[in-house]
């Protein structure tokens, strides 16, 4: 992680009793692994992803952990992890904070974006998400936009005792013609709302680093 020397934002504490204290941080640069819950690659939500990428703030680099070679998961590997697990778990603990972009699939998430939360989380006591900043945003042709499915999705993460970006909340309903294939957003309050979804995150993150620094 690089810092830059740009903005400061204070962060407001509750030290007990009632005390707040306040304390400020540099905005720094931190490295973001987002993961596109479809393997469709048609997907709108993988559109979401390229407009997402498009609106960060610059302090943000964006990079995909693709998941779709993972094999299904099984206590059976957690002795000896096949390669591809290892550098998908490497993929992850090389950052600093993960995106989740995930469609709905029967008021769930998609299996196989499941099935690569499981291998992250495994074996046990080598959990990739501990203490690892996430946030969660989809898309979905009907109006409540994943709703449902980020709601999982904030409970598995919960268990895998990683700090969640609770609001600002992002469930797009997708129009024909939203987001192109470059990422470009055409409906103007989207992209705004978008943006300004990234900079919350950026601000996250850099508090949860505030309250959780890192031991390594």
């Amino acid at each position: 992680m690089s810092c830059r020397a740009p903005a400061t934002v204070t962060i407001v504490v509750r030290a007990g009793a009632g005390v707040i204290v306040e304390t400020s941080a540099q905005m720094a640069e931190y490295k973001v692994g987002y993961f596109v819950g479809s393997l469709a690659t048609k997907s709108i939500n993988r559109l979401l992803s390229k407009a997402l990428v498009r609106v960060a703030p610059p302090e943000l680099q964006l990079t995909e952990i693709p998941f779709k070679d993972l094999p299904l998961y099984s206590y059976d590997y957690d002795e000896t992890y096949p390669p591809v697990a290892t550098a998908f778990k490497d993929a992850i603990a090389g950052v600093d904070a993960v995106l989740f972009v995930t469609p709905e699939y029967n008021r769930s998430i998609p299996g196989g974006l499941k099935n690569a939360i499981d291998w992250a989380s495994r074996p046990y006591g080598k959990n990739a998400f501990t203490r690892k900043p996430s946030a969660v945003i989809g898309t979905s042709p009907g109006k409540i936009g994943t709703a449902v499915a980020q709601q999982h999705l904030r409970s598995i993460l919960a268990f895998c005792n990683s700090p969640q970006m609770n609001s600002v909340e992002a469930y797009i309903q997708f129009d024909d013609g939203l987001i192109s294939e470059d990422g470009q957003v055409s409906n103007q309050s989207t992209r705004e709302f978008l943006q300004n979804y990234m900079a919350e995150f950026h601000g996250f993150i850099a508090r949860v680093y505030t309250v959780l620094p890192r031991t390594t």
